[in-house]
C-alpha cells in the first residue's frame, strides 16, 4: 500500500498526516493548493506526474472532496479517498461524485444519508477523530495556567463574517424575511433536529434564490436550491443569532471566556479574548478550562463535529448541544454533558462548576473513549477497513 497525500492546509491534515506516520503506511505529499476545485490545468498535471512517477501508489487522499482530485483519479483508476470535515461541502454537489474510484467517507450520518443514493459504493460514514498523541505531549505549566484558567471557555466563530444571510436581507421581500425570521427563531429553540430544509418549499427556495443571486456552482453539478437555501443561508444565520444569544446568556449569570476573530460588539458580559490558533493555544485553553463548550453549526444536522474530539481527546470537560448521534459513541452524563435548551445549560453550568469531582471524572472518562476509539489512527484504520468491504 503507498498513498499520495493531497494537502492543501486544510484542518485535519496536520493530525492525519501524524497517523499515517504512526500506522507506517508509505505516504508522499502533495503540498498545493487549487486554482478552482473543479478546473485546474497545473494541478492535474502535479498529481498525474506524481501517480506516473510512483507507479505503486494504489491511492489517492485529501481532507474534503475535491472533484479536480476525482478527476485525475478516474483517469487513473486510482481509488480517491476523502474525508469530508465540513457541512455543507457543496463540492458534493459535483457529477464527478458518481465516479466508481471514489471513497468518500462523511462524518454527518444525515450527509451520507443525502449523498449515498448518488454513490452506493463510492459514499461512506465515519466520524471524526482527533490527535491523542500530540495534545498529550502539552504540557500546562504555571504561566499557561496565569494566562488561561478560567471558568468557562469557548473558542470558535460566531459565523457572522460566514452569513451571507446578511448581506441579502434587505433585497428579500418583507414576506420572505419575516418566514426566513421566524424559522430561525424556531429552529434556536430546538436542538438535536434540524428542521429548516422540511420547513421550506422548493417554490420558497427559489424565490429566495431570485433575491439572494449566489452565483451557478458549476455546469457539471447538480445545484438543490433548498439545501443551499437551508444550509448556506438560514442555517449560518441560525447558527450566527445560536451563539450570540447563547453566549449572552452566560455572561449576564457567569465567567466566561471566548476566543474568536468574529465581531463581538453585539456581546455582553463575555471575557473576548481574541483569536486561538489551534496547535499552541487551543489545547492550553481546553485544559485550562473547567467547562469547555461546544455548540454545533446547524448544517451539521446529526453528526458530531470536530471540537468535540479535540475537547475530549485533550482531556477537557464539555458541555454540548444535543445531537442525535452523540449517544451513539458517548454516554450522556458519563463522558459528556448535553443541553437541550439555553436555561438547560445554565443550569449544568451551575451545577458543574459546583461539582468538581464528578466533572473530573466525565472528562477523564470522556478522554480515555477518545483515546481508545476515536483516534486518527483509528480511524484511519476503519477506512481501510470499509473499503475492503466496500469492493
Amino acid at each position: 500500500m503507498k498513498i499520495i497525500f493531497c494537502r492543501w492546509n486544510s484542518i485535519c491534515e496536520e493530525g492525519v498526516t501524524h497517523a499515517f506516520e504512526r500506522l507506517g503506511i508509505p505516504v508522499v505529499y502533495l503540498d498545493r493548493k487549487f486554482t478552482h476545485v473543479d478546473y485546474d490545468n497545473s494541478y492535474v498535471e502535479a498529481l498525474s506526474k506524481m501517480l506516473t512517477d510512483n507507479v505503486d501508489a494504489n491511492m489517492v487522499f485529501s481532507i474534503n472532496y475535491i472533484p479536480v482530485i476525482a478527476r485525475v483519479c478516474n483517469l487513473f483508476n486510482v481509488l480517491y479517498l476523502s474525508w469530508i470535515v465540513d457541512s455543507p461541502c457543496f463540492q458534493l454537489y459535483s457529477e464527478t461524485l458518481k465516479y466508481p474510484t471514489n471513497r468518500v467517507f462523511c462524518f454527518d450520518y444525515s450527509q451520507y444519508e443525502r449523498f449515498n443514493p448518488i454513490n452506493k459504493n463510492g459514499v461512506l460514514y465515519l466520524t471524526l477523530g482527533t490527535d491523542v498523541a500530540v495534545w498529550d505531549k502539552v504540557k500546562i505549566t504555571e504561566e499557561d495556567h496565569k494566562r488561561y484558567d478560567c471558568d468557562i471557555s469557548f473558542i470558535g466563530s460566531l459565523y457572522s463574517e460566514k452569513c451571507i444571510y446578511n448581506e441579502v436581507y434587505d433585497r428579500l421581500p418583507e414576506y420572505i424575511r419575516g418566514y426566513s425570521d421566524g424559522l430561525i427563531k424556531a429552529q434556536m429553540d430546538v436542538h438535536g433536529y434540524n428542521f429548516i430544509k422540511d420547513s421550506i418549499t422548493e417554490e420558497f427556495a427559489r424565490e429566495f434564490k431570485k433575491y439572494a443571486n449566489w452565483p451557478p456552482l458549476g455546469e457539471d453539478y447538480e445545484e438543490d436550491v433548498k439545501d443551499i437555501v437551508a444550509d448556506t443561508y438560514i442555517g449560518h444565520k441560525c447558527t450566527e443569532q445560536d451563539r450570540i444569544t447563547t453566549l449572552n446568556a452566560i455572561g449576564s449569570k457567569f465567567n466566561i471566556d471566548l476566543y474568536t476573530l468574529s465581531d463581538t460588539s453585539l456581546l455582553k458580559g463575555v471575557n473576548c479574548r481574541g483569536g486561538a490558533d489551534s496547535t499552541t493555544m487551543m489545547p492550553k485553553i481546553i485544559k485550562c478550562s473547567k467547562i469547555n463548550l461546544n455548540f454545533t453549526n446547524k448544517p451539521i444536522k446529526t453528526g458530531l463535529p470536530l471540537r468535540i474530539f479535540d475537547i475530549m481527546g485533550m482531556g477537557g470537560f464539555l458541555i454540548s448541544n444535543y445531537q442525535s448521534e452523540i449517544p451513539e459513541y458517548f454516554v450522556p452524563g458519563e463522558d459528556i454533558v448535553l443541553y437541550e435548551s439555553i436555561s438547560h445549560l445554565l443550569e449544568l453550568i451551575d451545577y458543574y462548576l459546583k461539582n468538581e469531582d464528578e466533572r473530573l471524572r466525565i472528562a477523564n472518562n470522556g478522554y480515555m473513549k477518545v483515546k481508545s476509539e476515536h483516534t486518527y489512527d483509528n480511524k484511519i484504520m476503519k477506512m481501510f477497513e470499509m473499503i475492503l468491504d466496500n469492493k
